[in-house]
């Protein structure tokens, strides 16, 4: 009598397999963590020192989201976001009354449907993660903050904030009328704009504050992946940077 075939894994197969997949993934997760952390200890512009005066700017972290909140015609340093950021962007257009803006970068998906980390989805993770060229510019019309834990004010010189606000600009997909696609945000203030730039684990929303911030010239760490690599180089009771 011919013996039954064996099935293709057995039972403790599947289970060791899995175990090994899990203690994989967590040893990943586990070294990006880490690598993380190491690459937003690591100072960028350590030459620059805080001006006495200058054009404040503020960084706030929601716990998964750094933003930059600029003023929305720039306070005497040229910017002015009129032409790009307009009341009808937004499902309500009275909370573009507001005289600043946040500004945050992402990964379509995750950043649409990842508002708090509650909302997020291993599917959502894991696709921003190998990568995505559909990227936005998230805008949030806001009133001036104020600063705190989780927003941090930085004064800028004159130049630095034209650098800044030019690497902010640059990353909206403009057509020829120098308008960016926009869809409402998560609520009435905010929307959401085509953007420039591919979205990965190594370029992800919070690196792309990090580098905004570095171009502009402010002291910052290398490879800023986490909240935490920004906000802790932004001490909240210091003399501003």
């Amino acid at each position: 009598m011919p013996r039954p075939v064996p099935p293709f894994l057995s039972r403790r197969a599947w289970l060791r397999l899995m175990v090994g997949l899990f203690a994989g993934f967590a040893l990943l997760l586990a070294g990006y963590i880490v690598a993380g952390l190491v690459g937003g200890a690591i100072p960028t512009n350590m030459q620059r020192t805080p001006p006495e005066r200058g054009i404040p700017v503020w960084v706030a972290d929601n716990g998964i989201h750094v933003s930059l909140i600029l003023p929305y015609a720039g306070k005497g340093a040229g910017a002015d976001w009129r032409d790009l950021v307009r009341p009808e962007d937004i499902s309500d257009p009275r909370y573009a009354a507001h005289t600043h803006l946040g500004f945050g970068w992402g990964e379509r998906g995750f950043y649409l449907n990842t508002p708090t980390w509650w909302d997020l989805r291993p599917a959502t993770l894991l696709h921003a993660g190998f990568g995505s060229d559909a990227s936005v510019v998230h805008v949030d019309h806001l009133p001036e903050p104020e600063p705190g834990p989780a927003v941090r004010r930085i004064l800028l010189r004159p130049h630095e904030y034209r650098r800044l606000t030019a690497y902010i600009r640059a990353s909206f997909a403009t057509g020829a009328d120098g308008r960016a696609p926009s869809v409402p945000g998560y609520g009435p203030a905010d929307a959401f704009y085509t953007a420039h730039g591919r979205y990965s684990a190594l370029r992800t929303c919070n690196v792309w504050i990090g580098d905004a911030l570095r171009y502009a010239g402010v002291h910052i760490g290398l490879w800023t992946p986490f909240p935490v690599t920004i906000m802790g180089w932004l001490p909240p009771h210091s003399r501003p940077h």
